[in-house]
Parts: structure tokens; C-alpha cells; sequence
């Protein structure tokens, strides 16, 4: 009986094994998309750029000119892409800019739920003016 029992106890936890913790995904950085990086242009100041991009994830003493924006995603523990874009000044104007972007963000506008009273009033008052004209 007693072996028996361990048995049972070491199968149960032999298939423990392979149970994994839950990993969360991860995004880190400045999430640049396409439609951000078409509105920034040659000659924009530095403050113009903050604005438009964010602040920047890493400033460089070294490179006080370059600002480099870096964003990665993880999902379920393992990178799933990395992304850099960098911005080039001379004083305070951009005089470069370049590489890689996520896609650009879709402008959907959602209609607000209408209201069904509202919408009935509507109907109704479009049946009254048809009504009230001559055919």
C-alpha cells in the first residue's frame, strides 16, 4: 500500500514538470509608428520633436546630437521584434532622421450607440413631414 502511494506521489509530480509559470507580455520603450514618423520633418526644433515622439529612451552624453528611440515586446518571455528609430540635430534643428517603425495607426472613428428614443423621434417626425406633403 505504502509503495503504491509513492508511486502515485512521484507520477504527480513528474508531470509537474512540465507546468510553466505564466510570463506577462512585456513592451518597453518608444512605440514610433509610421504615421508619427511622417509628421516629423526636416528643420522641427528639439522641443517640436519631444512633442510629436516622446522622450527619447536613451540620451548619450557622448551623442548629445542623436536621440534613439528603442522599443521591444516580449511575449510570453521571448523577444518578439525590436524596433530603433534615431534623430539627428545640428543645435537645436533635425537634420536626419531613419530607421525602423511599428505600422502606422489606423484613424477609425467610432460612432457613439445611438440612442433608440432619439432615433425613434427622428422616424417619427420623417413620417409626419412625408405625410403632411402632397403627392
Amino acid at each position: 500500500m505504502r509503495t503504491l502511494l509513492i508511486a502515485a506521489l512521484l507520477t504527480g509530480l513528474a508531470g509537474c514538470s512540465y507546468l510553466t509559470p505564466y510570463k506577462l507580455d512585456i513592451p518597453q520603450g518608444n512605440a514610433i509608428t509610421a504615421d508619427q514618423t511622417a509628421k516629423l520633418k526636416l528643420g522641427m526644433s528639439r522641443s517640436q520633436v519631444r512633442f510629436l515622439l516622446g522622450t527619447p529612451l536613451l540620451s548619450d552624453p557622448f551623442h548629445a546630437n542623436r536621440w534613439d528611440y528603442i522599443y521591444f515586446a516580449s511575449k510570453g518571455g521571448k523577444q518578439e521584434f525590436d524596433k530603433r528609430y534615431h534623430v539627428l540635430f545640428e543645435g537645436d534643428r533635425v537634420i536626419g532622421m531613419g530607421g525602423e517603425t511599428l505600422e502606422a495607426r489606423a484613424n477609425v472613428t467610432e460612432k457613439a450607440p445611438e440612442d433608440p428614443r432619439a432615433a425613434a423621434k427622428a422616424a417619427a417626425r420623417e413620417a409626419g413631414a412625408k405625410e403632411g406633403q402632397p403627392q
